[in-house]
């Protein structure tokens, strides 16, 4: 029985399915107010083989001439930079994440006037949220209700995968901590060894030299 059959026939499974979707990668907004000097940073941790697309842009209020110029970049979790742009005032970058961990998106006026501060919006799409749904439509000639269906179906897919990658995690997680332990077992033994040894020392000498002073 595939997804679709399942839902139309139980109707509970939509609603199981509408709370699992609130559940999976979607959509960050996010509103940043730079500050005339510095760096304002914005982070996601994403897992592998995920598309991102962002659109940022200077937000004006009333006012479209004079807006402050920006800089945009952003870099992967091992300090590759996906994205880099200097003297806009909006964009767009878009990317399928090959590393697993957290994506830095900063931003900084670029302007020559350093006295003033300024806000970007930033609108992040992660997984299905950045799918154009409307061309998978007029592909395979879907609409309505099967739309939804195939977009539940691609979020349960989306929330397997994430709980995959939070299983992956754990194990290694735990891996790391039964390491660290086992070191720290070691360390005590040693200490506890060495210990021993300086204090049986510390005997022998003092025994040696109250046998010298014909104390004993």
């Amino acid at each position: 029985m595939s997804l679709r059959d399942a839902v139309i026939r139980r109707p509970a499974v939509v609603a199981l399915l509408l709370c699992n979707m609130l559940l999976a990668p979607g959509v960050t907004a996010v509103w940043l107010n730079l500050p005339a000097s510095g760096t304002k940073c914005v982070s996601e941790e994403i897992q592998p083989n995920v598309v991102v697309l962002a659109d940022y842009a200077v937000v004006h209020e009333g006012e479209a001439d004079g807006l402050p110029i920006i800089s945009a970049k952003v870099t992967s979790p091992y300090g590759n930079t996906l994205h880099h742009k200097e003297h806009v005032t909006a964009g767009q970058f878009a990317f399928t994440t090959t590393e697993a961990g957290n994506y830095l998106a900063c931003f900084w006026i670029d302007s020559g006037d350093k006295g003033v501060g300024a806000s970007v919006s930033l609108d992040w799409k992660i997984g299905i949220a950045a799918k154009d749904w409307d061309s998978v439509a007029k592909k395979d000639k879907i609409e309505g209700v099967e739309l939804e269906l195939t977009k539940l179906e691609a979020a349960v897919q989306a929330i397997h995968a994430n709980l995959l990658y939070l299983k992956s995690r754990e194990a290694e997680m735990r891996e790391v901590s039964e390491r660290t332990n086992a070191r720290v077992a070691w360390f005590s033994i040693m200490s506890l060894g060495v210990c021993i040894v300086v204090s049986m020392l510390q005997l022998w000498h003092l025994k040696g030299y109250f046998q010298k002073k014909k104390l004993i």
